[in-house]
């Protein structure tokens, strides 16, 4: 048997040993129980204990398996507290911690992508990572210029054999997904794992993710609020950028920053959302708080935003749809008849689907919230209300979420929307979202 085979062998076993131990956990539970000690401090140390193996797991296992971890991880503030709690520590380090690759492992893939002579380039090289993504790990360097300047870098190096990992776990999550969902509830798992799976081959390209990264940058060149690193070289399975020169992400900003910290960055990721693909004809679909840099401010000014992993982007030419913004004027103003009118005319109802105009308004309505006050305060109870909402069976509105359509296009934006009001609900950010909606979102108005 050769060693691939051995790993593959290996990652799949670890992966599926998720919820037997939880079930494990669950049978000890029973029998402290049983011993008398009470359900609830029972549940509680099942729940850490299971936090803390599924995302040590997930980390170590890198891959789609990170990928899926991460992705769940912005979705964090709608879990009922009595669950987010165990979880959220656990989910805050897979989010900007990975085990590193090996530094001899780190040069061979240096020089196949960049060729034998990279070093003439890239003058310095640290020996260990400062930081790990899903399918690979950045170390910082220094590169040198055509005019002999040297300046400071970030060279991201994807694991070796990442994309057969990734497709690999992404299947076995998938396959999972039914006996996972327990774990994590109030969740649908196996549509988050399956448009997963569909990004994987663009996310493994780092010459895609460098055009994409360098088109960002134009439009954000100058900018006093947000920063984009531009792309300076890059292989099929290497990256070099600028270094973006940032002690800490949002989500130290969500653990511990002050409510005026909250509301400045929560102010400057919805710009960002917002405003990016009238910009540049892409979104960066990838939102999770590793992924936003706190930025010292220029001379001294406030501190900006730095936007950093454009693997996954969707390309949304002219920006975003102006049917988007359409309709969320309609649910925000419109009575229920008209709202139906419109998702029909845009294809999220199907001709032969009878709905209730009432309940399919009362069912979108939590997501146009944000935009029918001047500001808006985000925060996890509001998020968890949502969910329960729609995923709840006993709520009236949930069967109307069985009968609308998503069509294709609109896939990866709701997920990257979604994933946007996780990130504001975490930091408990109030801002001006209707206002944000008005200046950059096509379509949307309250007239």
């Amino acid at each position: 048997m050769t060693e691939m085979p051995r790993k593959a062998m290996a990652r799949t076993a670890r992966l599926a040993g998720l919820p037997l131990g939880y079930a494990g956990r669950q049978a000890v539970g029973l029998g402290k129980r049983l011993g008398g000690k009470p359900a609830e401090a029972v549940m509680s140390e099942i729940q850490q204990r299971t936090a803390e193996q599924v995302f040590r797991t997930l980390g170590e296992l890198k891959g789609g398996a990170m990928k899926f971890g991460q992705a769940l991880s912005v979705l964090e503030a709608a879990l009922p507290e009595e669950l987010a709690g165990p979880y959220r520590d656990q989910l805050t380090k897979l989010q900007d911690a990975a085990p590193p690759m090996p530094t001899a492992t780190v040069r061979e893939v240096l020089a196949r992508d960049l060729g034998a002579d990279w070093q003439a380039r890239l003058v310095w090289l640290d020996g260990g990572p400062t930081a790990a993504a899903s399918i690979g790990q950045v170390h910082r360097g220094r590169w040198l210029t055509d005019d002999g300047v040297e300046h400071d870098v970030a060279v991201k190096v994807q694991y070796p054999g990442a994309g057969d990992a990734l497709q690999a776990d992404l299947r076995q999550l998938s396959r999972l997904g039914r006996t996972v969902a327990p774990l994590i509830p109030g969740i649908d798992i196996k549509p988050l794992v399956a448009e997963l799976q569909q990004r994987v081959v663009e996310e493994l390209d780092y010459q895609l993710e460098a055009a994409s990264q360098r088109t960002f940058h134009e439009a954000f060149e100058g900018d006093d609020q947000i920063v984009v690193p531009d792309a300076v070289a890059t292989g099929p399975t290497v990256l070099v950028t600028e270094w973006l020169e940032s002690a800490s992400s949002l989500a130290t900003v969500i653990a511990q920053g002050t409510q005026e910290e909250r509301d400045h960055f929560g102010l400057l990721f919805t710009r960002f959302l917002v405003a990016a693909p009238a910009r540049t004809g892409l979104l960066h679909a990838d939102p999770h708080p590793g992924n936003f840099r706190v930025v010292p401010g220029v001379d001294g000014g406030p501190t900006r935003l730095g936007v950093l992993d454009f693997g996954a982007v969707a390309r949304l030419d002219g920006g975003f749809p102006p049917a988007m913004g359409r309709l969320l004027s309609v649910a925000a103003t419109r009575s229920g008849e008209d709202l139906v009118d419109a998702l029909r005319e845009e294809g999220f109802i199907k001709d032969r689907i009878r709905v209730e105009p009432d309940l399919v308004r009362d069912y979108l309505l939590p997501f146009v919230e944000p935009a029918t006050t001047e500001t808006f305060r985000f925060s996890r109870e509001w998020m968890r209300g949502v969910f329960a909402k729609i995923n709840d069976p006993r709520e009236p509105a949930y069967t109307v979420g069985l009968k609308l359509n998503l069509p294709p296009s609109y896939l990866l934006i709701h997920r990257t929307w979604l994933g946007g009001l996780g990130i504001l609900s975490q930091l408990e950010a109030e801002v001006p979202f209707r206002q944000m909606l008005l200046d950059h979102l096509p379509g949307f108005t309250l007239d």
